[in-house]
């Protein structure tokens, strides 16, 4: 796998439900196809050139020696670091991501920070002895292996990462699901509410929408429908006190979803 050094490492995200964050990995093997908003800010301000370059991910290869230097500096201003916004913790087939990021959460867990995950790959076991307070996240759209080959193809299938999510949640582990991008019908026909069935163990979910999407914005009556999902998630997670975050622009301006 090739590697890149970095100056810095952990910084303050601008992302709604994030605090600190770390990316230490530049690329993404999951080729997602949304498209992804971090492909395409790495595209745009010249980090990478190519969807191709952006699918051969690169280690930061100084991680854990920037966690060293930032963690004593920055630990008393920080609540929570989560991994990762731009890249993915856990990518899959990818041995020397997960060393590093598990040694990367056993660093901040020492230095009493816990840690929020979120991935498209399989979580280790192996975090079952971290810290109590730390949340394990998948990404969860579908239920469709066909789409998910379509849209996420370099990613773990659905029922694999779901399987990994349930073992840790069942070893008393804080666990959640980001169900964002969540598509439309013309992209994918589903049942949410089997969708949400299948996550209903989890300790929290956060919905969205789907973005920069041509399809999102030629299905007819795109902002009511997601207005509808929103309810259903909502009454959902408020009937099994399941948190909920619905991110930003998924509903329409100036409107709440049901409780």
């Amino acid at each position: 796998m090739r590697t890149i050094r970095r100056k810095t490492m952990l910084y303050k995200t601008g992302v709604e439900y994030g605090d600190y964050t770390m990316n230490h990995v530049q690329g993404c093997s999951h080729g997602c196809l949304y498209p992804c908003y971090a492909f395409l800010m790495a595209k745009r301000f010249g980090r990478v050139k190519s969807y191709d370059e952006w699918c051969e991910p690169m280690l930061v290869e100084n991680t854990l020696e920037l966690l060293d230097v930032e963690i004593p500096r920055l630990r008393h201003r920080i609540k929570s670091v989560q991994l990762c916004f731009t890249t993915d913790p856990f990518m899959y087939g990818y041995d020397e991501v997960e060393e590093t990021s598990l040694a990367a959460i056993r660093k901040l867990n020492d230095a009493n920070i816990p840690c929020v995950l979120l991935t498209k790959g399989i979580l280790p076991s192996a975090l079952k002895g971290y810290d109590a307070r730390n949340m394990y996240g998948i990404t969860l759209i579908s239920l469709d292996e066909t789409f998910r080959e379509s849209m996420e193809p370099g990613a773990a299938p659905y029922a694999t990462r779901l399987a990994a999510l349930r073992r840790l949640h069942e070893a008393g582990c804080k666990t959640w699901v980001s169900m964002e991008p969540y598509p439309v019908p013309c992209l994918v026909e589903q049942d949410l509410y089997e969708l949400l069935q299948e996550v209903s163990f989890v300790d929290r979910i956060v919905f969205g929408r789907t973005n920069y999407n041509r399809a999102v914005s030629a299905y007819p009556h795109a902002k009511e429908w997601y207005n509808a999902c929103a309810d259903v998630v909502s009454s959902f997670c408020g009937e099994r006190g399941i948190d909920l975050h619905i991110k930003k622009g998924t509903l329409t301006e100036g409107r709440t979803s049901a409780a």
